[in-house]
């Protein structure tokens, strides 16, 4: 078997999609999608005697301008389904000649692998893989089998959701297929509005219409528009390959919430998945950790409350495993994210004291107010 860059599309897509632990993140077109965010792509895989593959990793070269290098990033990869399989030796020992010549400074890797899977995590601490407190893709998942029947779906969800999809229709909301400049600039309208309230980064127009291009054409993406009135309120982008469905993207107006568009957006992206073949439907993100009350301080806990009334489970992923190629810039990478978590629990700890100070500023204020006498009439 021999390691090489693979420009075969489809026979790339294949092993992935059939892989249980492939991922959107690591199909061919997701490396022409992140070169519109400035990140080269690589896609490298090992071939037996007979052409097929054995293992492959889409990398992205991304670049540390602080440390004036970069290094090698597998979001969700690499796809090989088992890690301790000759196959992965000279996938890495490829990874490495290629880091020389990029002067990367180390391999990130993200498996879309259980936390729990010792297997995996043995054999990347046997290469020299060190577990990583960064992670550029959130660990924690939402994970809907949508395998049943649609009823059996619906009777699953927490009655509240049932009646709130009920209500959408009742209300006059319908959703439709967007297709066409003209809808994504109609969805990235709502999302500018999604994302100034929720306080989060999005694309431009132009990088939603490259993904829509790109992974349109063998029907493994949809947008999905919800309207009332003839206007539109709300949107979900769903991308599918294998078994999988991904809900990627979410917009909403706050002005239309009383109509629960996303309640439906969510029921007809479901049917959706289902009918292209799909028997999981993830919604991603959701708080590492899900113990209450800690966790309810998550930026993610209001989503996470969302996503789970549809009924489903969490998926917890191995963290990020770094392997150093150079020592001393690895070193110094290392301080850095040491240095940022250090700030942001710092800011945290400040953030929860002055919540608890105006808490307790509140109940102060309520003690004072109901010990103030009342004023009697003569």
């Amino acid at each position: 078997m021999e390691a090489r860059f693979i420009t075969d599309r489809q026979q790339w897509n294949d092993f992935v999609a059939k892989s249980p632990y492939g991922n959107i993140t690591q199909s061919y077109e997701w490396g022409e999608l992140s070169k519109d965010v400035g990140s080269q792509a690589l896609h490298i895989g090992v071939v037996d005697d007979q052409n097929n593959l054995c293992a492959a990793v889409l990398l992205l070269v991304v670049k540390m301008p602080m440390l004036r290098s970069s290094f090698f990033y597998a979001p969700r990869g690499p796809i090989i389904d088992d890690p301790n399989a000759p196959a992965m030796g000279v996938l890495l020992n490829f990874v490495k000649s290629e880091a020389r010549k990029y002067g990367a400074f180390m391999l990130k890797l993200e498996p879309g692998v259980d936390a729990t899977d010792t297997r995996w995590i043995a054999a990347l601490e046997r290469r020299g893989f060190q577990p990583s407190s960064q992670f550029l893709h959130i660990r924690n998942e939402w994970i809907l089998d949508i395998r049943p029947d649609e009823k059996d779906i619906l009777a699953n969800m927490k009655e509240k959701w049932r009646y709130n999809i009920r209500l959408a229709s009742r209300k006059g909301v319908t959703i439709r297929e967007g297709h066409g400049r003209q809808d994504l600039e109609i969805f990235h309208l709502i999302l500018q509005e999604t994302a100034e309230r929720d306080h989060f980064y999005i694309h431009d127009v132009d990088h939603f219409e490259l993904l829509s291009e790109l992974f349109e054409q063998d029907d493994r993406y949809a947008l999905l528009i919800a309207e009332h009135e003839g206007k539109a309120i709300a949107a979900i982008v769903l991308m599918r390959m294998g078994k999988w469905c991904w809900y990627r993207y979410g917009a909403s107006s706050s002005k239309s919430r009383n109509l629960m568009p996303n309640h439906l957006l969510q029921w007809m992206g479901m049917q959706w998945a289902k009918a292209h073949g799909c028997e999981y439907y993830n919604f991603l993100g959701i708080p590492n950790s899900l113990e209450e009350p800690e966790a309810q301080r998550d930026p993610l806990w209001g989503v996470y409350s969302f996503k789970r009334g549809f009924n489903g489970f969490s998926r917890l992923s191995l963290p990020g495993y770094d392997l150093p190629y150079n020592p001393v810039l690895f070193k110094a990478y290392r301080s850095m994210l040491d240095f940022k978590n250090w700030r942001a629990e710092r800011a945290s700890k400040k953030e929860r004291a002055a919540e608890a100070k105006e808490e307790e500023k509140q109940v102060e204020a309520k003690v004072a107010a109901r010990s103030v006498p009342v004023a009697r009439k003569a």
